[in-house]
C-alpha cells in the first residue's frame, strides 16, 4: 500500500510535469500568404517613395523626342552623336540622374542598337508586392517568395511605353523571411 501511495504520487507529479512542459511549448501561430503581403508592403510604404529608372535607348529617344520631352540642341560630326536639352514640358516628368537638363547621346556607331541612358521619373512611388507564393517553412522563419513591382502611377503614357522598352525592368523575384517576436510574425529581411 505504501508503495501503490508513492507510485500513484510519482505519477501525478509526472502527468503535471508533462502538463507543464506541453503548456510551455505553444507552437508559433500561422503565416499566410495575405499576411506576409501586408508585412512587406507596410514595409515598402513605409521607405521614402522614389522614382523609377527608366533605361533609353533609341527607340526612347524618337519617343521622347516625338513627346516634345527633349530637344536636339547639338549634332556632332560623325552624325550620331547629339546633345539633347529637357523641355519645360520633359523636367516635369523625368530627371537626370547627375542633375542638370543635358542629355549626351554617344553611341559607339551610327548602327550601335545597344546605346541606352537612364532617366528618373519625377513622379515618385513606393514599390508594390505582389504575387506572393505558399510560405515555406525553414527552421524557425518562414519564407515567401514574391515579385516587386515598379509602380508607374502619375506617370505619363509615353514615358509607360518607353518604360516597358526592352532594356527595362519593371519587376524582380524576391524573397522575405519572417521570424517569430515575442509570439508574432515579422518581417526580417527582403532579399
Amino acid at each position: 500500500m505504501k508503495n501503490l501511495s508513492k507510485m500513484n504520487g510519482l505519477l501525478a507529479l509526472a502527468i503535471m510535469g508533462v502538463g507543464m512542459v506541453v503548456a510551455g511549448c505553444k507552437s508559433a501561430p500561422p503565416l499566410t500568404s495575405d499576411q506576409a503581403l501586408a508585412m512587406i508592403q507596410a514595409k515598402y510604404d513605409a521607405t521614402p517613395a522614389v522614382g523609377a529608372n527608366i533605361v533609353v535607348n533609341n527607340d526612347a529617344m524618337v519617343q521622347g523626342a516625338t513627346a516634345k520631352y527633349w530637344n536636339r540642341t547639338t549634332i556632332y560630326p560623325n552624325k550620331y552623336w547629339a546633345d539633347f536639352t529637357l523641355t519645360p514640358e520633359g523636367k516635369k516628368v523625368v530627371q537626370l540622374p547627375g542633375g542638370g537638363d543635358l542629355i549626351k547621346w554617344r553611341p559607339e556607331s551610327a548602327t550601335d542598337k545597344s546605346y541606352s541612358i537612364v532617366l528618373e521619373t519625377q513622379a515618385a512611388n513606393h514599390l508594390k508586392a505582389l504575387n506572393v507564393q505558399d510560405v515555406i517553412k525553414v527552421g524557425d522563419t518562414r519564407t515567401v517568395t514574391f515579385t516587386e513591382g515598379v509602380d508607374l502611377t502619375g506617370v505619363p503614357d509615353v514615358l509607360q511605353s518607353i518604360a516597358h522598352n526592352p532594356g527595362n525592368q519593371l519587376s524582380t523575384s524576391r524573397q522575405a523571411i519572417f521570424v517569430l517576436d515575442n509570439g508574432a510574425w515579422k518581417l526580417q529581411t527582403i532579399e
